[in-house]
């Protein structure tokens, strides 16, 4: 009997696991999602007029966080809303975006359902949209997303989604380096590599874009409440436990002496990758090969009086 495989071992370059469900607890506890979040899909739905396409099923993944419903139903105001949480709290937290709709008991307006599936279930489909913002980044196997997203995807339906790439945070990595520290968050993905595992997964025409966001605060506190509300730090080398005030009192220090700009904040750049592509038509199915011998083309041609290949 030949050995069971070895279990692969998981990407360092990975977000930590425990750090990731740590982060969806926090986010299931704030007021609302984070500023950027909702500033980025502002973004994203100006990009929505480009595809002449309207959607009449639209698949929201991390509806809470994505902060997208507004933008969606502005954009398709005809369109089923379906969100997927990975979690139930944030289930029940993007269910309650629909409940807040005071005049509820008075719309005839499409349907939005919201669900829980875990990371590796099948999701609801066919759609006509798939749309993530600034979630991609948490995942442990982007091009594993992209194939179940492009498995609930209709017939040329299309998926659009952001997630932060390489740059962000430069200014605090560059920091962390010159200290000897650990990195201040997992590696983001290049949009090129992005593209690649879109063409993997079966996606066609993929358009991948990015641009550069800079957000200031007056105080490090500030600075590091905003961090720890997008996601905190998830890279598998960070320091374990907790640290100490003195540590912390330290960072402020530091953040406040190398990160201010010459309008006296705090800054920071974000980098934010945006890709768009779309489920191919599926081929024609060929018929089987014929292949015809030598000696079948002379026979045919003794009995048709002509020499293969004349007309």
């Amino acid at each position: 009997m030949s050995p069971a495989p070895s279990p692969a071992l998981p990407d360092p370059a990975s977000p930590d696991p425990l750090a990731v469900q740590a982060h969806w607890r926090r986010a299931a506890r704030q007021a609302e999602a984070p500023w950027l979040h909702g500033e980025v899909a502002r973004r994203m739905g100006e990009r929505l007029g480009w595809i002449k396409r309207q959607p009449a099923q639209v698949l929201e993944i991390g509806g809470w966080l994505g902060a997208g419903r507004a933008v969606l139903r502005g954009a398709y105001p005809k369109a089923r809303l379906t969100a997927v949480e990975p979690t139930e709290a944030l289930r029940a937290r993007r269910a309650a975006l629909i409940e807040r709709r005071w005049w509820r008991w008075l719309d005839r307006g499409p349907e939005e359902t919201v669900h829980r599936i875990a990371a590796d279930a099948p999701l609801p489909g066919p759609v006509d949209l798939v749309w993530s913002n600034l979630g991609l980044h948490w995942s442990a196997d982007p091009q594993a997303d992209f194939s179940r997203w492009r498995a609930a995807l209709a017939p040329e339906g299309f998926l659009m989604f952001s997630a932060f790439g390489p740059d962000t945070l430069r200014e605090l990595s560059a920091l962390y380096r010159s200290l000897g520290w650990a990195p201040p968050a997992h590696r983001y993905i290049d949009m090129h590599d992005l593209g690649d595992a879109l063409l993997h997964a079966g996606l066609a025409d993929p358009v991948m874009d990015m641009d550069t966001l800079s957000l200031a605060w007056r105080e490090p506190a500030d600075l590091l409440r905003e961090l720890r509300s997008l996601g905190g730090n998830a890279c598998r080398e960070r320091p374990a436990g907790c640290r100490t005030p003195r540590w912390r009192a330290r960072l402020e220090a530091l953040l406040a002496e190398r990160l201010r700009g010459p309008d006296g904040r705090l800054q920071l750049s974000f980098e934010i990758v945006q890709g768009h592509a779309f489920q191919a038509l599926p081929r024609p199915v060929r018929g089987a090969l014929a292949t015809v011998s030598v000696d079948q083309l002379r026979a045919s041609a003794r009995r048709t009086g002509r020499p293969p290949g004349s007309d």
